[in-house]
């Protein structure tokens, strides 16, 4: 199974997708505002005045007329109802909205989204494969275990994301004979600054060729409030059977996003046993950092 896994992901690793999405003056409505987003994730809102071969210019309310090369721009998006607060600044997507605490969503990851998470227990990689393909990585501060990740999300009219993923890993270092296996499907309802998700899936351990599984559901939910701050919730639920009692674990907590390239998030564990919450001596502290 190791090398299945990793002869895929290396070959999924060389499918890099150079799409970019450029419009032409003729699709442009002059009258209308838009977002133009670079690689590097800055964003300036305004009218689009010209595109020609090598640049667009767009005309903004504070720094005036900024001419953008091409190859620096990442996604022109025109400006929609709910992007601009009562101030006339631009509210942007959560610049790590298609991830909670512990568990991703259906939205698409779009390129020039690749991200790390530092958490307590590890780091989590996450790159931008294409605009619907994401692949990660991710393990502990002792390598143990090392998981690797795949989503893709089906591009959907309206705001509904539906994506399907894997979670593969292995015991490392300290347990070869270690595997666990973890597909599963989300649903996912909104956009980048408010949605609602629904996953589930069936993750398998195996130990000395001895495989165990149970299925696995999560809810989660992000809303972004203010220009910088989202609230976030996550979970992991495991039902009951009839030999077993059910398990669940929720965490609610805030994310700082400090500018369009970094974020810092917080929560609070919480257990569900047998009808009782308990709360877990655990704090859930996260920091984003895109990769570019």
């Amino acid at each position: 199974m190791k090398k299945v896994f990793w002869f895929g992901l290396i070959m999924l690793l060389s499918v890099i997708s150079h799409a970019q999405n450029i419009v032409s003056m003729d699709q442009v409505d002059p009258n209308k505002m838009y977002v133009i987003t670079k690689n590097d994730g800055t964003t300036f809102m305004g009218k689009i005045l010209s595109i020609d071969a090598r640049e667009i210019t767009i005309r903004t309310s504070n720094i005036g007329d900024v001419s953008i090369p091409k190859h620096e721009i990442r996604d022109i998006k025109e400006v929609k109802a709910g992007d601009v607060n009562a101030r006339g600044e631009l509210v942007t997507d959560d610049a790590f909205a298609t991830r909670y605490f512990l568990t991703t969503n259906g939205l698409p990851i779009a390129k020039g989204e690749s991200y790390i998470l530092w958490n307590l227990f590890g780091p989590d990689v996450q790159f931008a494969v294409s605009d619907n393909l994401g692949l990660g990585v991710m393990t502990s501060w002792f390598g143990v275990p090392l998981i690797g990740s795949i989503k893709y999300s089906i591009p959907t009219e309206g705001n509904v994301g539906l994506g399907f993923g894997a979670l593969l890993g292995t015991g490392s270092w300290a347990s070869p004979n270690f595997g666990l296996a973890l597909p599963f499907a989300a649903l996912t309802v909104g956009n980048k600054k408010t949605n609602f998700n629904f996953s589930a899936g069936y993750g398998a351990v195996f130990i000395d060729g001895i495989s165990e599984g149970k299925t696995l559901l999560s809810v989660g939910f992000l809303s972004k409030f203010g220009k910088n701050m989202s609230f976030v919730f996550d979970s992991v639920i495991v039902p009951g059977s009839a030999n077993s009692g059910g398990v669940s674990f929720f965490i609610p907590g805030l994310r700082w996003q400090s500018d369009v390239n970094k974020a810092f998030q917080f929560g609070f564990l919480a257990a569900g046993i047998d009808g009782d919450v308990i709360s877990l001596p655990l704090p859930m502290l996260g920091f984003f950092r895109t990769i570019n």
